[in-house]
């Protein structure tokens, strides 16, 4: 193997331990946390405030959404959670759609690489998308096509935390023992996809993002939201990324698109929603994220 081959690979092993240690922490920490808010918070109390019966519902889950610092895969417990919760479908989805696109983290980085008017328009922008969408998927009746089993909490399995073969009485070893069970469930979709997202960023090349993504190519913008959805990158990284390809010469509105393909749908979550979401409503989600990043890509063309 060529020094270059063996660099590749050594870039994608290690993207691979990365993105596997950091989200099984993120999902064991996060699924845990809900747990324990579910422990003193009644399901009633979330069905109330996260109602799709008024305006209100949508607002506080974009707020949820925009406060709480997940990527696009660790959102997928706490959606777990309200689900289980019975919250409103089309609440749900806001904050499916806004949780990793208008997270702290990623807003912050915004403002410091590009600036608080670009800040300001991408919020705008994925806030109005994400709230529409929720309300439209709701309207339309999509809610049928979350899995029936999505609804349930698991049954505690004896594998972590039981004594004797019998289930955990103890409310934090019972909280523990359902999180592993979660956990277990969905390691080999989180496996898949950070094995896919990994030889992804280790083979594919800045240079060719820019070259098919560049200001001279008028489907710049399409390609880089699709561009984005495989290409699984923190928030943390793509931003920074964003601004090299700026420079190596991709127009503006195809980086947008390419940061919201790559926020909002990373193809590890996607393999994940699989096992909460029937094909039509992955499809639903698919095409709101890439119509929120090609919408939003041209949108900042046409306005720059």
């Amino acid at each position: 193997m060529t020094p270059e081959t063996l660099a590749i690979i050594k870039q994608t092993v290690e993207m691979f331990v990365f993105l596997a240690v950091e989200l099984t922490a993120l999902f064991l920490a996060i699924s845990y946390l809900v747990g324990v808010l579910q422990e003193y918070i009644p399901a009633s109390k979330i069905q109330s405030t996260l109602s799709s019966r008024n305006g209100k519902g949508y607002v506080i889950a974009a707020f949820l959404g925009s406060i709480t610092p997940f990527c696009s895969c660790s959102t997928i417990p706490f959606l777990k959670g309200l689900l289980r919760a019975n919250a409103g479908f089309g609440t749900m989805m806001v904050f499916l759609f806004a949780s990793p696109l208008l997270n702290p983290i990623i807003m912050g980085l915004f403002i410091a690489t590009f600036g608080l008017g670009i800040a300001a328009y991408y919020f705008t922008v994925a806030l109005t998308v994400s709230v529409l969408a929720g309300y439209t998927l709701e309207k339309l009746g999509f809610e049928k096509y979350v899995k029936p089993s999505a609804y349930q909490a698991p049954e505690p399995g004896c594998s972590v935390g039981c004594v004797d073969g019998r289930k955990p009485t103890h409310k934090w070893r019972k909280i523990w023992t359902q999180t592993w069970t979660d956990f277990r469930k969905a390691l080999p979709y989180l496996l898949i996809g950070i094995s896919l997202g990994s030889v992804i960023y280790g083979f594919v090349p800045t240079e060719f993002i820019a070259e098919y993504a560049s200001e001279s190519n008028i489907f710049a913008i399409p390609v880089a939201a699709i561009i984005g959805i495989p290409l699984y990158i923190r928030a943390e990284a793509v931003i920074p990324l964003s601004a090299a390809l700026v420079a190596k010469g991709m127009g503006l509105g195809a980086v947008m698109a390419l940061i919201i393909g790559s926020a909002g749908a990373s193809l590890t979550e996607v393999i994940l929603l699989k096992s909460l979401f029937k094909n039509r409503m992955i499809a639903a989600f698919l095409i709101v994220v890439v119509g929120m990043a090609i919408l939003s890509g041209f949108l900042l063309t046409l306005v720059n």
